[in-house]
């Protein structure tokens, strides 16, 4: 359940960031985390700690190999 709630959060920041990158291009503010939580920087704050969490979370999970089949080579 973890897993499945970082991929989510990780999906969600990547395209955040991705309509930052967009937006720097256009001129515009694209950031969906700020447009939604205007005026709320503490809990915008907080889902920036949380997709840094999600990455982290899955950057380990991948190395510890844990749930690998057995021979399948870890990154």
């Amino acid at each position: 359940m973890v897993g499945k709630i970082a991929w989510i959060l990780i999906l969600i920041g990547g395209l955040n960031w991705g309509l930052i990158g967009l937006g720097m291009f256009l001129n515009i503010n694209l950031n969906i985390f700020s447009l939604i939580l205007t005026g709320w920087p503490k809990v915008e704050a907080l889902v920036y700690l949380l997709v840094g969490v999600a990455v982290v979370l899955k950057l380990m999970h991948k190395k510890c190999g844990a749930c690998m089949p057995e021979g399948q080579a870890k990154m």
